[in-house]
């Protein structure tokens, strides 16, 4: 497929999509009724405005973040509440390469923050992962790259996993054992032990026991 067919698969999507009934539509259906300006001169304005942005605004990062998340997330919530399961594939493969594509762009970072084009082509590149086509972005770089690598190691990588998740569990037992004991320990030390009055209260006989005879022997003869 050349340049010119893609460029002209892309026009035709974009008319389909500025013709069907959805939020992007409809607003620029409002515009379009206010300013009579039409709704793909504003559609292109608005492209041309983003692409300028990304190259030379403040916060391209973040806009360049948002148009790689937000549309995928909406149509990812609505591909899990669909019945359909080939749809669920398509996003799956696409938050997969965008995570690839996080990780390594974590590394590159730092010699990559002063190309003055880097979050346009990065904008691209997420558009054309997520572009509604067969030959988008996500499946090519899945299909050549991540899914060779991963059949590769998956029996490793499983291993791992396998042995990582075995001795963390041992360690949460070991973990809950050493605090259970603990606090067994502390309530027994903490237990209230009965006065020692009390004991000796219990011990000593009670006033209406006492022989009145016995007190009066008891008591000393005064003397004159």
């Amino acid at each position: 497929m050349g340049l010119l067919d893609v460029l002209s698969s892309i026009k035709e999507r974009a008319e389909k999509f500025l013709n069907e009934k959805n939020v992007v539509s409809d607003f620029l259906g409002k515009v379009e009724e206010k300013t009579g300006i039409k709704k793909k001169i504003i559609a292109g304005g608005a492209v041309s405005l983003t692409g300028l942005y990304l190259v030379y605004g403040y916060g391209a990062s973040l806009l360049c973040n948002l148009i790689g998340f937000v549309y995928p997330a909406y149509y990812s919530i609505k591909a899990i509440e669909s019945p359909s399961k080939e749809d669920d594939t398509k996003w799956l493969t696409y938050w997969v390469v965008y995570g690839v594509f996080s990780l390594g762009e974590f590394f590159s970072d730092i010699f990559l923050y002063w190309f003055p084009f880097y979050y346009a082509f990065k904008c691209l590149f997420l558009l054309w992962c997520m572009a509604p086509v067969s030959w988008n972005g996500s499946q090519i770089i899945y299909n050549k790259v991540v899914r060779p690598i991963f059949l590769r190691h998956e029996a490793t990588v499983d291993h791992m996993v396998s042995d990582l998740s075995g001795k963390a569990m041992s360690a949460a037992e070991s973990l809950t054992r050493e605090v259970l004991s603990t606090l067994v320990k502390n309530k027994a030390l903490v237990t209230p032990v009965p006065p020692v009055a009390q004991s000796e209260a219990k011990s000593l006989p009670s006033s209406a026991q006492v022989d009145p005879a016995q007190l009066s022997q008891e008591r000393p003869v005064s003397r004159c």
